[in-house]
């Protein structure tokens, strides 16, 4: 369940970093976070989620291919009864801009190291688009093997949206959101929002402190409205 708040999608900071990259070779980013919740499309994992990320990306002849590693540890003992819990998370996306849209499709492996976690894979494919005041997405994730990263049935859908401000050559501004629609059930999961501040204290790295929260649409599956904080810091190279 890849991302250190988990509150945009599983390839999100992938994503991100192709969005910049238009140079004919490879781009990494190694990034470190802490939040005070893991939370994942509406669910509390676990609290204290400390996570390392190493994306990469490159483009060949207009396509942007991407991919990378999330791993973390967090506290489950209030949920599972387990008190360190950790997770490492595969990904890879090939996308190309075609003009009036973005078109991607990606691959997903959420390999649970905990005792009651449960492995699973999908396939996500996403359409977006840069409207200038913002981007906005639509993401279905395929789940392979019947049952997605947060315990759903096949199919998981969500919308969301972005935008940045420049405060100065070295402050932003982020706001970010997305609510979660379930395929199978018919019902709406969370509706999530994300406000983070980047820093770009180098040329090459950022400190990103931001708060989130999650309200519950869907009133059943042990969903609550959650609030959350934390930061990151990411190095390009």
């Amino acid at each position: 369940m890849q991302n250190y708040c988990k509150t945009i999608g599983a390839l999100a900071a992938a994503s991100a970093l192709v969005a910049g990259n238009a140079q004919a070779e490879v781009e990494y980013q190694l990034s470190a976070g802490y939040s005070s919740m893991y939370l994942f499309r509406g669910f509390d994992y676990g609290d204290n989620l400390n996570d390392v990320t190493l994306d990469a990306a490159y483009e060949w002849n207009g396509v942007t291919i991407s991919g990378g590693v999330w791993g973390s540890v967090f506290d489950s003992s209030s949920n599972t009864g387990n008190q360190i819990d950790g997770e490492v998370d595969w990904y890879a996306e090939v996308g190309k801009d075609f003009g009036f849209a973005n078109l991607s499709v990606g691959y997903i492996y959420y390999w649970s190291l905990g005792a009651q976690g449960q492995d699973a894979q999908e396939i996500p494919f996403t359409i977006s688009r840069d409207f200038g005041w913002a981007n906005i997405y639509l993401t279905y994730f395929w789940s392979i093997d019947g049952t997605d990263g947060a315990g759903y049935g096949n199919g998981y859908t969500e919308l969301g949206g972005s935008h940045a401000w420049e405060l100065n050559s070295c402050l932003s501004l982020n706001y970010s959101t997305n609510i979660g629609f379930q395929m199978e059930e018919g019902d709406f999961t969370a509706w999530t929002n994300k406000l983070s501040l980047d820093w770009g204290f180098s040329e090459n790295a950022k400190v990103s402190p931001f708060i989130a929260y999650s309200v519950d649409l869907a009133q059943v599956r042990g969903i609550d409205d959650e609030f959350l904080g934390g930061s990151m810091l990411s190095v390009s190279f």
